[in-house]
């Protein structure tokens, strides 16, 4: 393994880690500033990345992503996963449903956050070097988890979002998608966009992110800090 292959590696994983945790700690905090206080006495309001790993989306899955993306293109270009939930108790919120809403909301808006923060710091720093290429990997990551978590489905972030907005009846029926957790992304990710896909039907929403909104966005951020440099 040559030192590119072992320096593009260290980047990606840190930069997904880093990013993935600060999503987690932004649901936590902000549901502490609304009075409910379950993820601090669990001990999730924390940096440490151990205290928020899940085995399948903290760390399976991003080395797969990796792996197949070194062996395919000899780059990463793009990185998915997810944190161990932060655990909410939305009873003492004034407005549980709205509550919920509103800190399932806080995650994609931390990620966008940081994605232009990373922009910004780009711009500053200049395009070139180790702490550029870890900027250019933060960018990226925080755009594609704010994006895929704004889904309007539950478990992502943006099905919690629609709980929320939705009629009562509607909202009830929403909320139960999420019992089926991981089986629920799996299916949207893998599984229907290759049935449909015998059938000449285009359904696939991870490429269609990963080729189109994904850049949009991070250009975006980009040019909005004065860097005038796509992806």
């Amino acid at each position: 393994m040559n030192n590119d292959l072992i320096r593009t590696i260290v980047i990606g994983v840190s930069a997904s880690i880093l990013a993935i945790v600060l999503h987690e700690l932004a649901h936590g905090f902000t549901a502490l500033a609304m009075g409910d206080h379950t993820a601090q006495r669990a001990g999730r309001l924390s940096l440490n990345p151990l205290c928020h790993v899940d085995r399948v989306g903290t760390i399976l899955l991003p080395a797969v992503l990796i792996a197949f993306q070194l062996l395919t293109i000899g780059r990463i270009a793009y990185m998915f996963g997810w944190a161990k939930p932060v655990p909410i108790d939305p009873s003492g919120f004034r407005n549980p449903r709205r509550g919920m809403a509103i800190v399932a909301a806080a995650g994609p808006a931390s990620n966008f956050i940081l994605a232009l923060l990373s922009a910004f710091a780009l711009a500053a720093i200049g395009t070139s070097g180790f702490v550029a290429d870890f900027l250019l990997y933060f960018l990226l990551f925080n755009v594609l988890l704010g994006l895929f978590n704004l889904v309007p489905l539950p478990p992502f972030d943006g099905g919690r979002i629609m709980v929320g907005l939705l009629p009562l009846a509607a909202a009830r029926a929403l909320a139960q998608v999420e019992r089926l957790g991981i089986l629920v992304i799996l299916f949207l990710i893998f599984i229907l966009p290759a049935a449909l896909g015998q059938f000449g039907i285009h359904f696939d929403p991870v490429s269609d992110v990963l080729d189109n909104w994904v850049p949009r966005v991070a250009t975006a951020f980009l040019h909005v800090a004065g860097v005038h440099a796509g992806y």
